[in-house]
């Protein structure tokens, strides 16, 4: 699994640390994602998968 993330997309929603905040994270400033894994371990694929889905933004994507 490899994630992407697009910042211009990111509405500082947070649901992807929500969803996986051990992979992905919040700038402090303006509240745009930060990937801390882009290939995380299979343990926490569903986990990814989830946070790609609910992202209102659209902003992630997962390449299996």
């Amino acid at each position: 699994m490899k994630i992407t993330i697009d910042q211009d997309k990111c509405v500082s929603s947070g649901q992807c640390v929500t969803a996986a905040m051990d992979v992905f994270d919040q700038r402090d400033e303006d509240g745009i994602v930060l990937l801390l894994n882009p290939a995380p371990p299979a343990e926490l694929a569903d986990d990814v998968r989830q946070a790609a889905a609910v992202c209102p933004a659209l902003a992630i994507h997962v390449t299996e």
